[in-house]
């Protein structure tokens, strides 16, 4: 009899089909044509090299995504959650007291999330444009308008995200499972013309291809990664649905359809060695063209969608970690929390993107720029995973570094190929990804200092309360909840509430909120409370990194552990810095200007907390740091 998960393993599989795989199912319309055609460093098209070119793919497929990601790294899950935030939490426990040990953790860890960013502005404009570029095959009268479609698509794109994807997402499987279906179905057609190409399934080929043509072959790996793009979707969403889903729709149906296809183009090209021009599209008879077209843009409309969700969800769990800055978060469905929609990120990404695809204007020009991104995103992954590896599984030094050279080995070999591509535009990811780092790292670093500055100004909770006995203020009715980074001291705005108004409320709350390394906190474990003399309470509330905070909703809790507020009787007292920046050795003059900026264009509490605007009262204080 089966099982309710077995019951729900099909349509788990095909929605995985189509979130998870719009990425790397996308790459055989440039690959090929990327390799032998319109790249920086052209393969030259003979039979060796193209034999040994698609036994690399076949190899690149089966060690970076089969067995590093697929075997290995989707195991290394923090309570179910993958992605390159969800490992840097992860791999952040066994830092202990360490600071240089949690730096460095925390480094990579921004430095992986400023790569996938990256990743994330390239992936919709090369899947896009390369999809459009159909129509160039079809009928070249129609090039000029490629260029504007492509925009208008983009735009569209961008546009309904804050619709919300669940409709469209139901769409999503079964599109992707005709596309796959296509691949292959071509794949089958190019191979029949030239059987022996299956030959190249024998990593010999790709073995002898490095022995004839050496440097050749290394600098073809800078574009032969370009099939493996989108690899980091099957671990960031993992959490979606599930190891097994994921790799069942790998194994199954996604790796067999994607080696059919680059196996066909490759039949074609050997065949026709003018249809390297665009191997993808040739492959095709020609009343399918204006089809396959629609079909592909489609697909990589699936792909950049899952790229920008992906985004938005990176983007909520470093806001929750203290990553960046708070920002505004819509929740887009009212049954799944991950459909979530941020306005900042979503029109940013969407600027970065058009002028990606005004700046290149074709995907052979775009596809420079792609490799670094990934590869730096790859190799960034494998170094926190060994981490995890060791102290998280307890493996041995010896099996773990063992691992992690050969999973290096790959990555490397990938990311020196790309390093030549940096003046043909792979300087572009490097940019992005330096500004990035540079702003999350300003705000991580700008943030703690703050917090120091103000834990050790603040005067200590503990006497301030004892004191009450020889000098006790007039007490009103109510509750005042005043919301403080340090627990242990006296908040800011309740001094200034007690200077100013001469009063305290009947009940006093210092609350905390806490942002865990766990994507979820219990309802159990949400709230804790700690009773102090004079009607004090100490309340912390914790989240997880992909909970929703609502502290109106959460304090409710406190009830059940001897602490009522009456909502309409509850005011929230929130302290309003004003940061002014001085010299100091710390941290440079222009990193605090960057990071005030940014701490004046943060999201409100009142926002971030979901608390009633009619009963937040906020309090001024000048901190220069």
């Amino acid at each position: 009899m089966l099982t309710n998960s077995q019951h729900k393993t099909p349509a788990l599989t095909l929605a995985a089909l189509g979130v998870v795989f719009g990425d790397i199912g996308t790459s055989p319309l440039y690959t090929i044509k990327e390799i032998f055609s319109v790249g920086a460093h052209p393969v030259p098209l003979n039979e060796v090299n193209m034999y040994g070119i698609l036994s690399l793919i076949v190899w690149a497929l089966i060690m970076v995504v089969s067995i590093k990601y697929v075997a290995f790294i989707m195991r290394a899950d923090n309570r179910g959650e993958g992605g390159i935030m969800a490992l840097l939490a992860l791999a952040s426990r066994n830092a202990g007291g360490n600071p240089t040990k949690q730096r460095n953790i925390m480094l990579l860890g921004i430095l992986g999330a400023c790569m996938f960013y990256a990743d994330g502005m390239i992936t919709p404009a090369i899947s896009v444009l390369s999809a459009v570029e159909g129509f160039e095959v079809a009928a070249p009268i129609l090039h000029p308008l490629i260029l504007p479609i492509t925009l208008i698509v983009l735009f569209a794109l961008f546009w309904a995200q804050s619709k919300g994807t669940s409709m469209v997402g139901a769409l999503f499987g079964p599109i992707m499972l005709l596309w796959f279906s296509t691949l292959a179905v071509l794949g089958i057609g190019g191979i029949l013309h030239h059987p022996a190409i299956l030959n190249a399934l024998n990593p010999i080929y790709a073995i002898q291809f490095f022995q004839v043509s050496p440097w050749i072959a290394f600098v073809a790996l800078g574009a032969v990664v370009l099939s493996v793009t989108g690899a980091e979707a099957l671990y960031a969403d993992m959490g979606h649905f599930g190891r097994f889903p994921i790799r069942l729709a790998w194994f199954g149906f996604v790796f067999p359809a994607l080696i059919l296809n680059y196996f066909g183009q490759g039949a074609l090209v050997l065949e026709h060695p003018e249809s390297v021009i665009n191997p993808f599209y040739l492959l095709a008879p020609g009343w399918m063209l204006y089809p396959l077209i629609a079909l592909a843009t489609l697909a990589a409309v699936i792909a950049s969608q899952a790229v920008i969700t992906g985004a938005f969800s990176v983007s909520r769990q470093a806001l929750q970690l203290g990553y960046i800055p708070r920002m505004h978060v819509e929740h887009t469905s009212a049954s799944q929390e991950g459909q979530i929609y941020m306005p900042r990120v979503n029109w940013g990404l969407m600027l970065a993107v058009m002028v990606l695809v005004l700046s290149f204007q074709s995907s052979g020009n775009l596809a420079s720029a792609y490799g670094i991104a990934v590869t730096g995103d790859m190799v960034i992954t494998t170094l926190l995973a060994g981490i995890v590896f060791h102290y998280i599984w307890g493996w041995s030094k010896l099996r773990t570094g063992a691992l992690v050279a050969l999973f290096l080995m790959v990555d490397l070999a990938f990311f020196s190929a790309n390093v030549l591509k940096i003046p043909d535009g792979g300087w572009v990811p490097l940019i992005i990804g330096t500004i990035i780092f540079t702003l999350m790292l300003t705000w991580k670093t700008g943030r703690t200092m703050l917090y120091r500055l103000i834990k050790n100004e603040s005067m200590a909770l503990d006497p301030f309360i004892e004191a009450m006995d020889a000098h006790p203020p007039t007490r009103v009715p109510g509750a005042a909840l005043f919301m403080t980074p340090n627990p242990e001291g006296v908040p800011h705005a309740m001094l200034h509430n007690l200077k100013h108004n001469k009063v305290l409320h009947e009940k006093v709350v210092i609350l905390t909120v806490k942002f865990m390394d766990f994507p979820n906190t219990s309802i159990e474990d949400r709230v804790e409370v700690e009773g102090l003399p004079h009607n004090f309470y100490r309340v912390t509330v914790q989240y997880g990194f992909k909970d929703e905070p609502d502290l109106p909703r959460d304090l409710a809790l406190c009830a059940e552990k001897g602490l009522t507020l009456e909502p309409m009787d509850t005011s929230y007292f929130i302290g309003k810095e004003i940061l002014i920046a001085r010299e100091s050795s710390e941290m440079a003059y222009w990193r605090k200007k960057i990071f005030i900026g940014l701490f004046r264009s943060a999201e409100t509490i009142t926002n971030q907390f979901n608390l009633p605007p009619n009963r937040v009262v906020e309090l001024g204080s000048q901190i220069t740091f």
